[in-house]
């Protein structure tokens, strides 16, 4: 009895072990759907972030435009992948180690505000762009790389821009409608969401 207890138990820890493994796609894939996230013309040249077979976070592809791209987390649901101009990764690096480290998002958020303030962390002097691009888990086969109905929105960092500055709100007012978060900030950016009902732009 203690024997057959013991053997389902294993089997039970096993099992758990195993499920919380994400399965990896080929470099392939998430090269593929990484990219879905830039312009078209800026896709076959952008430089690709993604996962080994040990669910290591590595460089899948060395790119020769100004794109850097990352590719889906394997461990989350649906599809959620970016690219952003190569003059924001030394920011968008700093918080993905942030995180690793196990820090939470106002912690992440403090840490980079002093050190852009310090001058430790550089943010681009220009207008520097984030896309991002999504689609539910049932849109999405991570075997294929297949998308359908994929959602693309848009983010455009101008570090201290205020509404004076730009003359946008601070709010979103309409669809669509381009507005500025964390106005007066190191991290203010325009928002751009399209409406959800013009959303597929894979």
């Amino acid at each position: 009895m203690k024997t057959l207890l013991f053997f389902s138990t294993a089997l039970g820890c096993a099992s758990a072990v195993l499920a919380q493994t994400p399965t990896i796609p080929p470099a392939a894939i998430q090269i593929k759907t990484a990219v879905l996230a830039a312009p078209v013309n800026k896709r076959d040249s952008a430089t690709v972030y993604g996962y080994s077979p040990k669910n290591e976070f590595v460089l899948l592809r060395q790119g020769t435009n100004e794109l850097v791209c990352l590719a889906d987390d394997p461990a989350q649901k649906g599809l959620n992948v970016a690219c952003y101009h190569k003059d924001l990764d030394p920011f968008m690096a700093r918080g993905r180690a942030l995180k690793k480290e196990g820090k939470k998002a106002d912690e992440i958020l403090k840490i980079r505000e002093e050190e852009v303030k310090g001058k430790i962390l550089l943010m681009p002097e220009h207008p520097s762009t984030l896309f991002v691009y999504r689609a539910k888990d049932e849109n999405y086969n991570a075997k294929t790389g297949d998308v359908k109905d994929g959602y693309l929105r848009y983010v455009v960092y101008i570090p201290y821009a205020t509404a004076e500055s730009t003359g946008l709100p601070t709010k979103p007012e309409g669809p669509g409608m381009p507005w500025l978060m964390d106005a007066g900030t190191h991290r203010a950016h325009i928002m751009i969401n399209p409406p959800e009902s013009s959303s597929d732009h894979h």
